[in-house]
């Protein structure tokens, strides 16, 4: 799942135009998932371009690590295939993907 998929699924603040919500919802989530406790999956979630972020205090590696233990594949550029591995919403369960 992209940082801007989840923002879609989350409604705009009050007064918030969609149009603006939708340009900044993706670097909203990226901050949230950044931030998250170590509970939440959040090595799940990658950027638009299929490449893994780092996460403060961890570098890029940790990530990847954790994605490729879940079978997730890297290509030689170091992306994922959001085809294979992408979140395809919740009309396709039973598709792999990456939460």
């Amino acid at each position: 799942m992209t940082y801007g998929q989840i923002g879609h699924l989350i409604p705009p603040p009050m007064r918030v135009p969609l149009d603006q919500y939708l340009r900044a919802s993706a670097i909203w989530v990226g901050g949230a998932m950044a931030n998250a406790p170590d509970d939440v999956p959040w090595q799940r979630v990658i950027n638009s371009q299929g490449k893994v972020s780092p996460r403060p205090g961890l570098g890029p590696a940790v990530q990847r690590q954790l994605l490729e233990r879940e079978g997730v594949t890297f290509d030689e550029r170091d992306r994922v295939d959001l085809k294979r591995f992408g979140w395809a919403g919740p009309e396709a369960p039973d598709q792999p993907s990456l939460l």
